[in-house]
C-alpha cells in the first residue's frame, strides 16, 4: 500500500524523516541538538561570521511535477539556498526546511524530497536542524532557512564593484531556461542535445568551492548568484554599487546545448545568456590587474570556466551591450520577478 500522509500523520512522517536524516545525514558540527527539541541550538566556530538566507519553492510556481522527481525537488530547493552561501563566500552549515503538503501526497514523496535535500547537504558536511510541517490545501511547498558561515573579513557582498572593475561570470548562464523551456515544449527530454540543458534546470550546482576561493583571494569586490538571470543580477551589483556596466557580446559563455537551442528557436544564443534564468552561476567584480589571479584561483578547485565579460562604469543604472561590430546598445535589465511575471 503506498501510504499517503492522511493515513501516516504528522507526527508518522516526522519519525521517519527523523530515522531517514540519522541513516544517511551527515554528522556535522557545531549542532548542539537539532531535530526532536522545539529549537536547534548551534555553536559557530570561532573567527567566522554567521549567514542566514531563505527560498521557498511553490509548486505550479517554482516547480512541476510533471518534470521533476521528488527527489530533484528537494535537491532544487536546497541548492536554491545553497547558492546564496556561496554568492558571499561562505559555506553552508545548518538547514531549516518546512514543507506545506497536501493530505493525499505519498509518503514516500515526501521521503524522496528529504533525499535530494541530503544529496546537497552530504557533501558540504552540513545537516538539517529542524523544521516545520503542515497541510496546505492549494499547492504544496517547500521553505528553507539555510545558515552558514564565512571566515571574518573573507565575505563578499554586493555593494563594492566600482567604475573600470571588470565582471566575470562562472559558467553558461542561461542554460536552466533552455532546458525548461525545451520541457515545456518537449515535455520529455527526446533529444540528446536538450540533456544538459535539462540538467542545469532540475537539479542546478551551487558554486560553494568557487565563491569560497573567490573569497579567500580577498581581490573580488562584490559577488553574487544569477537566480535570477545574469543581467538581472548583475543590475542588483550595480544599484547597490552604484555603478553602470557595459557588456562584450562576443565575450560571453555560449555552451554548445545553448546554441543548439538558440538555432533551434531561430534567437541569438547571446540574448538566452542574458535572460531570465535561474543558473545559480556567480558574477563577480575584481579591478583588471586581478582578473588572472581571480581566475586561477577558480581553477585550483574547479573546472568550471569563468568569463570576463565586461567592466563597470561610472552611469549608474545605465547597461549597455557592445555589439560584435562594435556598436553599443542599451539593455533593460530583466530578471525573475514574482509579481511582475505573474
Amino acid at each position: 500500500m503506498n501510504e499517503t500522509l492522511a493515513h501516516v500523520g504528522e507526527f508518522g512522517l516526522i519519525r521517519r524523516i527523523r530515522e531517514l536524516l540519522k541513516a544517511r545525514g551527515a554528522a556535522g558540527t557545531g549542532l548542539i541538538f537539532g531535530v526532536g527539541d522545539d529549537t536547534a541550538a548551534m555553536t559557530p566556530r570561532p573567527g567566522y561570521d554567521i549567514l542566514a538566507t531563505c527560498d521557498a519553492m511553490v509548486e505550479g510556481r517554482h516547480f512541476v511535477r510533471s518534470f521533476m522527481s521528488p527527489r530533484e525537488i528537494g535537491r532544487r530547493a536546497m541548492a536554491v539556498n545553497v547558492s546564496d552561501i556561496a554568492a558571499m563566500g561562505g559555506v553552508p552549515r545548518w538547514a531549516l526546511v518546512s514543507l506545506g503538503l497536501h493530505g493525499d501526497t505519498p509518503a514516500k514523496e515526501v521521503l524522496e524530497e528529504y533525499e535530494g535535500i541530503l544529496d546537497e547537504l552530504n557533501p558540504l558536511n552540513a545537516v538539517v536542524a529542524g523544521g516545520n510541517i503542515t497541510r496546505c490545501d492549494s499547492g504544496s511547498f517547500i521553505d528553507i532557512t539555510l545558515i552558514g558561515e564565512v571566515e571574518r573579513g573573507r565575505m563578499v557582498k554586493r555593494s563594492g564593484a566600482g567604475h573600470g572593475d571588470a565582471i566575470l561570470v562562472t559558467g553558461y548562464p542561461g542554460q536552466a531556461a533552455a532546458g525548461l523551456g525545451f520541457l515545456l515544449e518537449e515535455k520529455a527530454p527526446s533529444a540528446p542535445e536538450a540533456l544538459p540543458l535539462i540538467r542545469a534546470y532540475r537539479t542546478p550546482t551551487p558554486r560553494i568551492p568557487e565563491g569560497q576561493a573567490v573569497a579567500a583571494t580577498g581581490l573580488a569586490n562584490a559577488m553574487i548568484d544569477t537566480s535570477d538571470g545574469f543581467l538581472g543580477d548583475l543590475a542588483h551589483i550595480c544599484e547597490e554599487s552604484r555603478t553602470g556596466a557595459e557588456i562584450m557580446e562576443d565575450a560571453l559563455p555560449v555552451s554548445g546545448p545553448l546554441e543548439w537551442f538558440a538555432e533551434r528557436k531561430g534567437v541569438n544564443p547571446q540574448d538566452l545568456v542574458l535572460g531570465e534564468s535561474d543558473d545559480y552561476e556567480l558574477i563577480f567584480t575584481c579591478a583588471p590587474m586581478h582578473v588572472e589571479a581571480l581566475k586561477s584561483a577558480v581553477a585550483r578547485v574547479s573546472d568550471v570556466p569563468v568569463s570576463t565579460v565586461g567592466w563597470m562604469t561610472d552611469e549608474p543604472g545605465r547597461f549597455r551591450l557592445i555589439r560584435f561590430g562594435g556598436g553599443k546598445e542599451d539593455l533593460e535589465p530583466k530578471g525573475w520577478d514574482h509579481f511582475s511575471n505573474a
